[in-house]
């Protein structure tokens, strides 16, 4: 069994800048009325390019930080929820692009927790000799699948990639905690194609297909298993958090993260955040706020890290890592 680092880490946001004054001449509401109670001031929004094309601009930028070709890369997840297509995957264009051609190819569905997922898939492969590198994306364009009249979900979400390559070593990914609650699936998600019965006439349009949430319940979960996935993964290797330097969660809401830190007994500046110029952006949030904190030179080797979130599934997970660039 090998030991699984990451060698880097790259992402890309769009260029257009939704700023919440913008916002608040679409729908009521108002800056002060979005950062009081999320945190967030502006965020990337895509004006033509799709999931596959911002997965594609962070993983360059992820093997050029890792120093390995595309050709080298035996695996490519792409954890998304807004893929380009319903097949072939996301990854499989990916793949395309960027010319990997002896990379497995597929995508993860488990919305904010899909990079936590991705990774976890990832280094189990590398550990069993699966495969020597992995290339490991989120990315999503989710304003493809937001009301833009719905304040309680516009006002969020946004769009982003983050990417990290990992390969075998010394040290690296110390451990791991995953998992679902099914029993939530109604509180976030995003319709599929109805059902149709090609006997039946279709006597209707079909209806837009948009993303809704219960805030409050994904409040609930999300504060809960937080603490629950940072203990477990601290437990696992008798890590305390007094030992770790950032911990790096999905970047959904200030208040979240504030009752979180709360819980944990800990100050929230142990927590990196980006949301504020980011905004949700689901399973790109935490590999673009990792690569914001390594591109900034706020790791140094042997740091140790936590990542962690929570998604729609409802989905969770975190991992305990050791950095070693």
């Amino acid at each position: 069994m090998h030991n699984v680092e990451i060698r880097g880490t790259g992402s890309y946001i769009p260029d257009r800048v939704v700023h919440n004054d913008e916002l608040s001449q679409i729908v009521d509401t108002s800056d002060q009325w979005i950062r009081e109670r999320t945190g967030i001031r502006e965020r990337r929004i895509s004006t033509g390019e799709n999931t596959s094309e911002l997965a594609v601009k962070a993983a360059r930028k992820a093997l050029a930080d890792a120093e390995v070709k595309a050709e080298e890369i035996g695996l490519i997840i792409v954890a998304t929820v807004t893929p380009d297509k319903f097949f072939p995957s996301t990854a499989c264009i990916v793949q395309r692009e960027l010319s990997a051609g002896k990379a497995m190819s597929f995508d993860i569905s488990a919305a904010c927790s899909g990079f936590i997922y991705a990774l976890d898939v990832a280094a189990g492969l590398i550990k069993t000799g699966a495969c020597e590198n992995a290339l490991v994306i989120g990315a999503e364009v989710l304003s493809k699948i937001i009301d833009w009249k719905d304040r309680n979900t516009c006002v969020l979400f946004a769009d982003g990639a983050g990417a990290a390559v990992l390969g075998r070593g010394e040290k690296g990914i110390r451990s791991s905690f995953t998992g679902a609650d099914g029993t939530g699936g109604d509180f976030l998600g995003c319709d599929a194609v109805p059902v149709k019965n090609a006997f039946i006439p279709d006597h209707g349009g079909q209806t837009p297909s948009y993303l809704t949430m219960n805030g409050k319940e994904v409040f609930k979960f999300a504060v809960r298993i937080m603490v629950e996935c940072i203990r477990q993964v601290l437990n696992k290797e008798g890590c305390s958090l007094e030992e770790v330097k950032y911990i790096v969660p999905h970047q959904a809401n200030n208040r979240i993260v504030e009752a979180t830190a709360k819980k944990l007994g800990i100050g929230k500046d142990k927590f990196y955040m980006n949301l504020d110029k980011c905004g949700n952006t689901s399973g790109a949030s935490i590999p673009l706020a990792l690569d914001e904190i390594a591109g900034r030179g706020l790791l140094s080797k042997g740091d140790q890290l936590i990542l962690v979130g929570f998604g729609a599934g409802l989905t969770y997970g975190a991992q305990l890592i050791e950095w070693t660039k």
